[in-house]
C-alpha cells in the first residue's frame, strides 16, 4: 500500500486501516512463528487466510455473529479503489469491535505444549485429562484452554478458566467457553468430512452493540493444526496443513536467539503448498488467485 495510506495500527500479518465505523483488515504474506515475524513471505498466504476466514464466518453465521461485512473492494471506503490491485482476495472490511483480551484456545487432540505439560503431570492447562494419551491421541472431549493476549513482541500466557473469569467477568467467560467449544466442534465434524482433522484452533471476540462476536481469523492454517484425517495414526507426530512444517524447519536450524533467519526456496513453497491444500479441501475449491479469476 502506498505511504499516504499508512495502516493505523499493525500485527504480526495484518495491517489495519480505521474507516469510521468499520476497519478494513489487510493480510499480508508475512508470517510468524515462536512471536517472531519471519524475514521472508509466503505466497499467497494473505489471500489464502482471508477466503478460508470468509468460508467459515459464512459457514458458521446462524451459529454465532462474526464482524465480517464484505471482502469484495467494491464495497470498500473510495480512498482503497486505487489498490484494489493489491486489496482483492486479501483485504476484509469489518464491523468495529471492543476487543476482549483473551485468546480462546480449543483442544481435541494432544500435542504441541499441551503435550509436554501432560507428559509432567497428567493435565493440560490444568485440566486433568486420562492416563495413557500419547502424541496425537484424541483427547475424549474438546478442553477451553484460554490464554492472555499479549502485546506485539510478547508471549502469550495460557490461564486457568478461573482466571479468564476474573478479567472478563463469569457470564462472558461462560459464553465465551461455550461459542469456542460449539464452533470448534461444528468445525471439526464437518473438516472430518472433508478428510482433515482440526487438532485444535484459538478463536478471538469481541462486543458489537452489546453483543459477543467472532473477530479476527476463524479456523485458518495460522490459527488451527490441521492434519490430514488419511493416515492418521497416534503416537507420532501428525503431518499438517498448517506452519508447523516452517516451525520444524526453525528449530532444527535456528538456536532461538538474535533474527530468525531466511527460509530456504524450498520452506517458502513448501509453506504455500500446504496452505493451499488447505484452502482447497476446507472450501472444496481449488485455490485460484481472485486476481485470475
Amino acid at each position: 500500500m502506498a505511504e499516504e495510506l499508512r495502516p493505523d495500527s499493525r500485527g504480526k500479518v495484518r495491517d489495519i486501516y480505521d474507516c469510521g465505523d468499520s476497519l478494513l483488515l489487510v493480510v499480508s504474506d508475512r508470517i510468524s512463528a515462536f512471536d517472531y515475524i519471519l524475514p521472508d513471505e509466503i505466497p499467497y498466504k494473505g489471500e489464502i487466510l482471508t477466503r478460508i476466514s470468509e468460508f467459515w464466518f459464512k459457514r458458521f453465521a446462524d451459529l454465532m455473529p462474526n464482524h465480517m461485512i464484505s471482502t469484495d473492494v467494491a464495497d470498500f471506503p473510495e480512498r482503497f479503489a486505487p489498490y484494489a490491485g493489491y486489496l482483492t482476495g486479501r483485504s476484509m472490511l469489518v464491523k468495529k469491535a471492543s476487543t476482549l483480551p483473551v485468546e480462546c484456545i480449543v483442544r481435541g487432540y494432544l500435542t504441541g505444549s499441551g503435550k509436554k505439560t501432560y507428559d509432567i503431570d497428567g493435565t493440560v492447562c490444568g485440566i486433568v485429562l486420562p492416563e495413557g494419551l500419547v502424541e496425537a491421541s484424541k483427547i475424549p472431549e474438546p478442553i477451553f484452554t484460554p490464554s492472555t493476549k499479549a502485546e506485539l513482541g510478547l508471549h502469550d500466557e495460557n490461564i486457568s478458566f478461573e482466571r479468564m473469569v476474573e478479567i472478563v467477568g463469569p457470564d462472558i467467560g461462560a459464553r465465551l467457553r461455550d461459542a469456542s467449544l460449539a464452533i470448534y466442534t461444528a468445525a471439526a465434524d464437518y473438516a472430518r468430512t472433508q478428510g482433515i482433522i482440526i487438532a485444535d484452533t484459538k478463536f478471538e471476540f469481541g462486543m458489537i452493540a452489546g453483543e459477543l462476536t467472532l473477530i479476527d481469523e476463524c479456523l485458518t492454517p495460522d490459527s488451527s493444526r490441521f492434519w490430514p484425517a488419511e493416515g492418521y495414526e497416534p503416537g507420532k507426530i501428525q503431518p499438517s496443513y498448517d506452519k508447523q512444517y516452517l516451525r520444524n524447519w526453525l528449530l532444527a536450524n535456528w538456536d532461538m536467539t538474535g533474527e530468525p533467519p531466511h527460509l530456504p526456496a524450498e520452506v517458502i513453497e513448501g509453506t504455500s503448498k500446504r496452505y493451499q491444500e488447505a484452502f482447497q479441501i476446507i472450501t472444496g475449491e481449488k485455490f485460484v488467485p481472485k486476481k485470475e479469476l
